[in-house]
């Protein structure tokens, strides 16, 4: 039997702070590492707001510091993969014997380094299709929210990959199970790869609709679609041709979007290049696959991060 009664979120902020709101309000004892939004969320509580409606989570156990927090039967870590060179002074104080640790990062390379540092048996990895943003201290908006994927970072699902499930169907995070992690992963690189990355370097920053009103960069898209999905293949995971098409359509749907990496952009913030793709990019290569597309999105953000 896997018992899961309280959860740490570790980087509340869009996504993590979403997740944990939601978790909370379906009854789990979520615990919040909170730094710039702690005072406003402990004075006003968390606000989301989503289609389905909005709601208030207040209050809120909003911490400072993971010492406060106390240990976790699991961890969700929503930090972005460029600060976790902090989880080796963050996680500790919220570890017992079975800690599970849930990775809701973006990229290549978080989940494997996270097993190496704290031990593979603690790490089932997660996705995220949503559209979530944060738009002031506190306040979560939620544009909208496809499904949350969960995968044994060592194998195949288990009781325990289920358990999560379990919480996050109860909290509405429309949550499926996978056998292999890794080529969820992949899948998600087919639409972060060229929409995270167009967005940043296309006229100084745009949204995704700007993206996909341009004739050249919906074609730039696909080609680096079809890259991704190329390398994946040359691993062992096959992505349908109708995947990629899926992206667009998807896509279309969330209107004005601006992904992550613009939001860190514009803000001035650290884009995770190096797991989204440069990581992508050097298993590429590993493999033999050529990326041409990949590696010149990959120049151009290095340029635009200076």
């Amino acid at each position: 039997m896997v018992n899961i009664s309280s959860i740490g979120i570790v980087g509340a902020g869009a996504i993590g702070a979403y997740f944990g709101a939601k978790l909370a309000r379906a009854g789990a004892d979520v615990r919040f590492l909170m730094r710039s939004d702690l005072a406003a969320v402990r004075e006003r509580g968390l606000r989301i707001e989503e289609p389905a409606g909005a709601f208030t989570l207040s209050p809120v156990a909003a911490f400072g510091t993971t010492a406060e927090m106390g240990a976790c039967d699991l961890v969700i870590i929503a930090l972005k993969a460029t600060a976790n060179g902090a989880l080796g002074e963050l996680l500790p104080p919220l570890l017992h014997e079975r800690t599970t640790l849930l990775p809701l990062q973006n990229g290549l390379g978080p989940d494997e380094a996270i097993a190496a540092q704290f031990g593979p048996r603690r790490v089932v990895g997660g996705l995220c299709y949503a559209g979530i943003n944060r738009t002031a201290p506190g306040v979560i908006v939620c544009a909208s929210y496809g499904t949350t994927t969960l995968g044994e970072f060592s194998g195949a699902a288990t009781e325990r990959t289920r358990a999560i499930a379990a919480w996050f169907e109860r909290a509405d995070l429309k949550p499926s199970v996978v056998d292999d992690l890794a080529e969820a992963r992949w899948r998600k690189l087919v639409w972060n790869v060229p929409f995270n990355g167009l967005a940043v370097v296309a006229d100084g920053g745009i949204t995704t609709d700007l993206i996909l009103a341009d004739p050249d960069l919906v074609a730039r898209a696909r080609r680096l679609m079809e890259e991704v999905v190329a390398v994946a293949a040359a691993l062992g995971h096959a992505i349908p041709t109708s995947y990629i098409d899926r992206q667009f359509v998807t896509t279309a749907r969330i209107g004005a979007y601006a992904p992550s990496s613009l939001v860190d952009y514009r803000a001035g913030r650290a884009i995770e290049i190096e797991a989204i793709w440069g990581e992508p990019l050097r298993r590429a290569r590993a493999a033999g696959v050529a990326t041409p597309e990949l590696a010149q999105l990959y120049e151009e953000l290095k340029q635009c991060a200076g």
